[in-house]
């Protein structure tokens, strides 16, 4: 029976509290060991550290490097170099590539450059060009003086290619064959491998010089004659293929509209010159979504849980500085508005109301919006019937949920225009926040920039600022 994905999320969390427990253990015993003066105190430390952190290595040599990562990322930079440092050395590269851009800087710091050179020289190239930009230049040095000339050619192409486009993403160890072999040939050519390369689907087929005829099926190899030429079994129309230079994000639609497991990626002379698998666009989702759930809250990068106060300040302070003045204008708007407050004192228990409920509706439409926007479903055409469906929702819900506040109002301060005051102005400021959360990341797009980033900061604040306007302004008039 195989472990569902929640059982194994929870099993990998009970490892990792077990292995924080053997760690505070080992602490403990040590400090205590360090404090009392004996005979032979250094051999006593030795075997006081070795007891204590057998059973954390017997557990590590078990572990999957996925796994290893995972539990790095969840300790305290001490013990995160302890277990580094008790890692089998065959699982560096892999688990450097696993963790996150800050976790694996602060095991790079520690590392030798020897270290890290023959952690870079187990990776394949696809995998060693998504390192290189963090290792060191002087180890990249030794490390492509050491590669086969076709793999350094590998390298320096998978560098080339900007961040999101499949060209970033693709990796080289595929499988091709000839148009003009049988199936016989082509299985005895198989048996060659020591292993196929993973994820393997499909084998793509080719001419000599490497242009894509089309595709050949695992399951159509082994259910054909052996005597079968592969240009009468092979699928050669309406392939999915891809160019270095296509976006990531349309290629990881095109895997899930299409349930691919692999792909061919074509030069523009339709040569093949690598292959895009499941896992490489699963990961690249997995880091879409990581980066967007930080943006929308303002944070440039990924940050270590366990950084220092300073590393997590910098990162930080950019977004809550523009919170801060957005804010500091919201209590303005409120300021302008004290002599009505002093008048109506209720005004100051339901100003917020208004405000809170904006600020939510605008994140609800603002998220919707970055979504669409990275599947590639907004066109510049759709900006009015987008605005109207969206002012059309917010106008639906300001008259549900401004009524029912109204009426509430109405009802705890016996004062009926105040509740209509508190309905108006719940509608205004939805209708505010579906507008705003519509055009600010459509604006962003067009300007180049990314259209999550900081959406959510930008949002409250415009809503806070026009709640806070539209209901004192509101009551100002129509109540005193």
């Amino acid at each position: 029976m195989h472990d569902t994905p929640d059982q194994q999320t929870d099993d990998i969390q009970k490892l990792l509290r077990k292995i924080q427990e053997l760690l505070a253990r080992h602490r403990l015993v040590e400090n205590l060991v360090h404090r009392q003066h004996m005979p032979r105190q250094e051999l006593v430390d030795h075997l006081v550290h070795k007891q204590n952190l057998s059973e954390l290595q017997q557990l590590l040599d078990r572990l999957h490097a996925a796994d290893i990562a995972f539990i790095l990322e969840g300790l305290p930079i001490e013990d995160r170099l302890l277990v580094w440092e008790m890692v089998q050395s065959r699982h560096d590269g892999e688990i450097l590539l696993e963790v996150s851009d800050a976790v694996r800087e602060s095991l790079i710091e520690v590392m030798e450059s020897s270290e890290i050179k023959a952690a870079a020289e187990t990776l394949d190239a696809d995998e060693l060009a998504d390192l290189a930009p963090d290792l060191p230049p002087e180890v990249m040095q030794d490390v492509f003086s050491s590669l086969e000339p076709e793999e350094r050619a590998q390298v320096h192409a998978a560098m080339s290619y900007a961040e999101d486009t499949v060209g970033a993403l693709m990796d080289f160890d595929m499988v091709t064959v000839r148009e003009d072999v049988t199936i016989k040939v082509v299985l005895r050519y198989l048996r060659r491998f020591d292993a196929l390369p993973e994820h393997t689907d499909k084998i793509f087929v080719v001419d000599r010089d490497q242009h894509l005829q089309g595709i050949l099926t695992l399951e159509t190899l082994l259910t054909s004659q052996p005597k079968t030429p592969v240009s009468e079994v092979m699928k050669s129309k309406n392939i999915i293929s891809f160019e270095p230079n296509d976006d990531a994000g349309d290629a990881a639609q095109a895997f899930e509209r299409y349930d691919l497991i692999s792909a061919p990626v074509v030069d523009s002379d339709r040569r093949v010159i690598g292959r895009l698998t499941v896992v490489d666009i699963v990961d690249y989702v997995r880091e879409e979504s990581d980066y967007e759930i930080l943006s929308n809250a303002g944070l440039r990068e990924g940050e270590d849980i366990f950084a220092s106060v300073w590393d997590s300040v910098k990162n930080r302070w950019g977004w809550l500085a523009i919170n801060m003045g957005t804010a500091i204008f919201a209590s303005r708007v409120i300021g302008a508005f004290e002599d009505s407050i002093a008048q109506l004192v209720a005004l100051a228990a339901l100003m917020p109301i208004v405000a809170g409920m904006g600020g939510n509706s605008g994140n609800q439409t603002i998220t919707m919006i970055v979504r669409a926007i990275a599947m590639g479903q907004i066109a510049p055409s759709a900006l009015t019937r987008l605005l109207r469906k969206e002012v059309g929702v917010a106008l639906v819900n300001g008259v549900i949920w401004g009524s029912i506040l109204g009426v509430m109002a109405w009802l705890l301060y016996d004062h009926f225009a105040l509740g209509v005051v508190m309905t108006a102005a719940m509608i205004l400021n939805l209708l505010l926040a579906a507008v705003a959360g519509v055009l600010i990341p459509l604006i962003r797009a067009k300007l180049g920039r990314d259209p999550a980033l900081g959406g959510s900061v930008m949002i409250t604040g415009l809503t806070d600022s026009g709640g806070f306007f539209i209901f004192l302004g509101l009551a100002t008039i129509f109540l005193l």
